[in-house]
């Protein structure tokens, strides 16, 4: 495990952010970041009493003092020398489905607060040390992976909140892909259209096959591909969905 590469997860809950963070856990010491403490404390644990090594830190993804204050926590636990070989963002903010005109600012700019703003704070912070991590010849190619949606490609009706953020996010990724990539990041969108299988979905589509929805395992298998591939054949988009999902 190297000492001086770490691997950050912005958005940890009990799906694709715990999955991501256990797969690369293997390989690195993980920072979990999440605003509420309880996203992270019971998987920080299950990490570390399984040999890893990772800590959490309450983080307001969207409020620059808290990212500045979140990363100044992560230097002073792995030293002024920390570099990062990942760097994933998948947090969302809170989801907003109304009709246009029944929309507050308030709820218009959810989306907009986390998928960009926070998307561009977390980027801001991470691509100094994933540069780094590129300067100390890490194995794999430092990787900046976004976490999309359906809603980043295509904004349905009374979902402007939530599909305004998610183009946003994707926007920010292909421009950082088109800046960074020839500097050695490999910056990457996923767009993960359908349900994800995870405690609060359990009781959706019933009467599907097991496998109707997206494994939370199966994603971060498919982010540790993106951040294993050679910069030969860096994959900006990628979109995930189960066999029966309809385009």
């Amino acid at each position: 495990m190297a000492s001086k590469l770490v691997a950050i997860v912005a958005g940890v809950g009990p799906g694709t952010g715990a999955a991501v963070a256990r797969k690369f856990a293997a390989a690195y010491p993980v920072v979990l970041l999440a605003r509420n403490p309880e996203n992270f404390e019971s998987l920080a644990k299950e990490i570390n009493g399984n040999g890893g090594k990772a800590i959490g830190i309450s983080t307001d993804i969207s409020d620059s003092k808290s990212v500045d204050a979140a990363f100044e926590k992560i230097e002073k636990e792995f030293g002024p020398g920390v570099s990062a070989a990942a760097a994933v963002f998948n947090a969302s903010g809170r989801f907003v489905r109304k009709p246009f005109l029944e929309l507050t600012e308030e709820d218009f700019t959810a989306g907009l607060d986390v998928s960009g703003k926070g998307a561009f704070l977390f980027s801001k912070a991470t691509l100094p040390l994933l540069l780094k991590g590129v300067e100390q010849g890490s194995k794999y190619p430092p990787a900046l992976i976004f976490t999309g949606a359906t809603a980043s490609i295509r904004g349905s009706a009374q979902m402007s909140s939530f599909a305004s953020g998610k183009f946003a996010l994707r926007a920010l990724s292909q421009s950082l892909a088109r800046e960074f990539g020839p500097k050695g990041v490999h910056v990457s969108h996923a767009i993960i259209d359908g349900v994800i299988d995870i405690p609060r979905t359990k009781e959706w589509l019933k009467d599907a096959p097991a496998d109707a929805k997206l494994s939370a395992d199966g994603i971060a298998e498919v982010y540790w591909q993106l951040h294993t591939q050679h910069r030969s054949t860096f994959a900006w988009e990628i979109d995930l969905r189960p066999y029966i999902e309809k385009w």
